[in-house]
């Protein structure tokens, strides 16, 4: 069995491999802070979907778009392990169920706060929504700004990614898909 080097040893070792010194003021908090900071953006790991949610899922015929939009995310590229951040947008139309607004950006962070590429996210956080209230459809849109693109690599800071999850009838109806585009603003 191997042993577990904590993060803040590591970190000890990549100040001294970068040439910095671990014993310098500014230095010396620094690897419990990492340390501390990792622990808290890996989060998600640790959290499992049906324990968010925690029973908000209720009875409703409503079978209108329910939308929410421009919830801020924040992830860790897993190629990089730099930042990537920026906005989701999710909606679905129940077919009978439908789920406590705030529980939608808790759903988000579970993944959100793992290692990640953006293509994973999108899609973990629609069919997580999909299982959870078997809707009629579920359509996830996450625009996001990439660090490992702006500070390192090809520089472009100017840049954005946008993927999507269409599930349902956002999939299948090219109407439904455009006045939820529109509704977002992405039309």
């Amino acid at each position: 069995m191997t042993k577990k080097i904590s993060i803040e040893k590591l970190t000890i070792e990549l100040l001294k491999s970068i040439g910095e010194s671990p014993s310098r003021q500014g230095l010396l908090k620094t690897p419990k802070r990492v340390e501390a900071s990792y622990r808290y953006l890996t989060s998600g790991y640790q959290k499992k979907v049906r324990e968010v949610l925690n029973g908000a899922i209720f009875d409703e015929e409503y079978d209108e778009m329910v939308i929410l939009k421009d919830i801020e995310i924040f992830s860790l590229c897993e190629h990089h392990l730099l930042p990537f951040y920026g906005k989701c947008h999710v909606a679905y139309i129940p077919n009978g169920k439908i789920i406590g607004l705030s529980k939608i950006p808790r759903l988000i962070d579970v993944f959100a706060r793992r290692l990640q590429v953006q293509e994973r996210l999108t899609s973990q956080i629609a069919n997580s929504l999909k299982d959870a209230l078997e809707p009629l459809g579920v359509a996830v849109v996450i625009e996001a700004f990439h660090l490992c693109m702006a500070m390192r690599g090809v520089e472009k800071q100017n840049s954005t990614c946008m993927t999507s999850s269409m599930l349902g009838v956002f999939r299948e109806d090219k109407g439904t898909r455009s006045e939820f585009m529109n509704l977002i603003g992405k039309r």
